[in-house]
């Protein structure tokens, strides 16, 4: 069984979580603190953590931070409506997603599905070569071809597009893209990505104005998204 682990010091939500996963056949873990998640993402080895941001004793950024230092699983946080910054900051501090309360139960569980698919995706030793419809990547000769047809990328718009492909569904922020594509000393200059992406909307899109590939989350970054989540 998939093993979930629900992190809220929220009884109420706590337990309908755990009811409603249960349900649904995962083996849910529940923890009321930063510690308590701690421990339990430590030694249950969970495959997917649903955390709240708002915890009582640390707070939900560190404890993502925390996590992330000794595990590599999937991190769904769940945020107050207006909290953009702390959206921003816990993607930043290594989580894979976000639901914003108050939520529906079918949204959690479609990002629950997607975090879990790219977290049991292709293994390394696989080829390192990429299809999306009728996209093809060769990431060793970094050639991109679309209906069989190579695509002129710049070396900037490859390292954009190949940051996004190798994290597809995930929601990568500015600063991370930035960070990847431009190098450490870049973190406010959203303006060079809002150009690139323009530039790879038009190479790699039907309609760059409704992109199928690129998609926006205003305020926070980009995703590509293969499929629906």
């Amino acid at each position: 069984m998939t093993r979930i682990l629900v992190v809220d010091d929220e009884r109420q939500i706590l337990r309908a979580l755990k009811i409603s996963l249960e349900a649904r056949d995962y083996d849910v873990l529940v923890a009321n603190s930063g510690e308590a998640a701690l421990s339990s993402a430590a030694t249950a080895e969970p495959d997917l953590v649903v955390l709240d941001l708002g915890l009582p004793d640390i707070d939900g950024l560190d404890v993502a931070r925390r996590i992330r230092a000794f595990s590599k699983v999937p991190i769904i946080v769940l945020t107050v409506e207006d909290a953009l910054a702390s959206k921003v900051a816990a993607l930043d501090a290594g989580a894979d997603d976000y639901v914003t309360k108050p939520f529906a139960m079918d949204e959690l569980l479609a990002r629950m599905r997607a975090a879990l698919r790219r977290a049991s995706g292709p293994a390394e030793d696989e080829p390192p070569e990429l299809t999306f419809g009728d996209i093809q990547i060769d990431l060793v000769k970094q050639l991109v071809r679309r209906n069989g047809e190579k695509l002129h990328l710049t070396p900037t718009e490859y390292r954009l597009l190949e940051a996004m492909v190798t994290n597809p569904g995930k929601l990568l922020t500015h600063r991370w893209l930035l960070s990847r594509v431009w190098g450490p000393t870049y973190g406010d200059e959203s303006q060079y990505l809002r150009v690139f992406v323009g530039q790879l909307r038009k190479k790699l899109e039907d309609d760059a104005n409704a992109p199928k590939w690129i998609h926006t989350e205003a305020g926070v970054g980009y995703r590509w998204t293969p499929d629906s989540p």
